[in-house]
């Protein structure tokens, strides 16, 4: 049953963001005490739902974003086996790096085992004693137990000594799946990685002039700027169109742009760059939760950081990877002349279909979206990201159909670009997709 202090953070955390919150408002709304509601509103700030801003009060804020788990620890694949711990419980936080299956003689086994892998055994006491010995940890199958003095021994080496009821296969099977997720994963590139910090940032006050904006955009070559109060908090921006035919005395707070669009460290910069395009931002403040000012974020800066990220070996096959590794690029028409515009080939594979036996339709938008960002791509435009699809059937696409996809770019801008994809089955129409992407180069 859930507790007051659990009822209190559920209510916080249902809030929308930039909610006021007080220790009195939350004690009435839910009829608890003060003291609980003090409580409860304290352990939301220590877990990034709430944030309190001197002369504002306490807020509703977004939860900080967390960085992707690199590796897998013991404890982890406890809960992944659905298992548990005979002994070594010290240990459930080292991280697994590789398992061991205890298959062969323990002579032939030894050069397999080293410290911080996983040996996956059954009832075999020996090799589970070995293990611990050469520092790896130990997961018995089958639901067998082991002795007592390998439990001591799993304790003062602070190696874990699991168990499950999952016999060998299907542990390995599991675990390696696991692993394999945790390679996948990309470590979530935040703002906070690539942003300009305060003490390198160029910045005006309400108070400056016309006057000091054109002595700062002489001295630095730029011509915009985060504008701040006297409690260095962001009111503003300024740029060159702003100051243009303005006296030099005129106070920057009579000519900036007000509530600008702002970021904070935690955001990714995925979602910053959509922004940045969407509204045609050349800069971003970057502030803290009571919007004081912590620097900037420039779309030179996103555009390197997209790129690296876009770069970044893949060490494992996603399902995306497994359905665009299947495009085929047709660069020269039947008769051997080069096509205008290339187009892309597509068989439907028994793992592509649905329950009717027809191409799924995530996997057409799948190829759609790859034949979009390799035309693109041909184009001279890498940084592009899909921001929609309008797909239409004319036809169902069965099994072992090979599909030609034909695109046609409608518009192609400096921002956007919208393509007209047509789907043919040996010469027929069975498809068309509308894509509008967006696109971030370089002015």
């Amino acid at each position: 049953m859930a507790t007051k202090h659990d009822l209190i953070l559920a209510h916080i955390e249902g809030l929308p963001v930039g909610e006021r919150i007080s220790v009195r408002g939350i004690a009435k709304d839910l009829e608890v005490s003060e003291g609980t509601a003090y409580r409860a509103i304290k352990d939301a700030e220590n877990i990034g739902l709430v944030s309190t801003i001197q002369r504002v009060g306490t807020i509703r804020i977004e939860r900080k974003l967390k960085k992707h788990i690199e590796k897998l620890t013991f404890g982890e694949v406890v809960q992944i086996i659905e298992g548990d711990v005979l002994g070594g419980e010290s240990g459930l936080e080292k991280d697994l790096n590789r398992f061991v299956i205890g298959a062969m003689k323990e002579s032939a086994m030894e050069r397999y085992i080293t410290p911080g892998s996983l040996m996956i055994v059954g009832n075999r006491e020996n090799v589970q004693k070995l293990a611990l010995q050469q520092g790896a940890a130990v997961l018995i199958t089958g639901g067998f137990e082991t002795t007592p003095e390998i439990q001591q021994l799993a304790d003062e080496t602070a190696l874990p000594i699991l168990r499950t009821t999952y016999d060998t296969f299907t542990v390995a099977t599991m675990i390696n799946r696991a692993l394999s997720d945790q390679l996948i994963k990309k470590e979530i590139l935040l703002v906070g990685d690539i942003y300009m910090p305060l003490e390198k940032t160029k910045y005006l006050s309400i108070y400056d002039t016309v006057k000091d904006y054109k002595r700062l955009s002489e001295e630095t070559q730029h011509s915009r700027y985060p504008v701040v109060n006297r409690n260095m908090r962001v009111v503003g921006i300024v740029t060159a169109k702003d100051i243009l035919e303005k006296s030099s005395s005129q106070l920057i707070e009579r000519v900036m742009t007000k509530d600008p669009r702002m970021v904070k460290k935690e955001m990714s910069v995925a979602s910053v760059s959509h922004q940045m395009i969407w509204d045609g931002l050349e800069v971003m403040p970057v502030v803290a939760d009571d919007l004081s000012l912590l620097g900037i974020v420039t779309r030179q800066d996103v555009m390197k950081a997209m790129q690296l990220v876009q770069r970044q070996p893949q060490v494992s096959d996603t399902i995306s990877d497994q359905i665009t590794g299947q495009v085929q690029l047709i660069e020269h028409d039947f008769d051997g002349s080069k096509l205008e515009q290339p187009h892309f080939r597509f068989t439907v594979s028994p793992q592509m279909v649905d329950e009717l036996g027809t191409i799924s339709f995530g996997v057409l938008n799948e190829v759609i979206a790859n034949t979009t960002k390799r035309t693109m791509i041909a184009n001279q435009r890498r940084n592009t990201w899909i921001e929609q699809v309008n797909l239409h059937y004319f036809r169902l696409i069965q099994l072992e159909s090979e599909i030609v996809l034909q695109p046609k770019i409608l518009e192609l801008g400096r921002r956007s670009a919208k393509l007209d994809i047509e789907i043919f089955i040996e010469n027929s129409l069975v498809g068309k997709a509308i894509v509008v992407c967006q696109v971030m180069e370089r002015p």
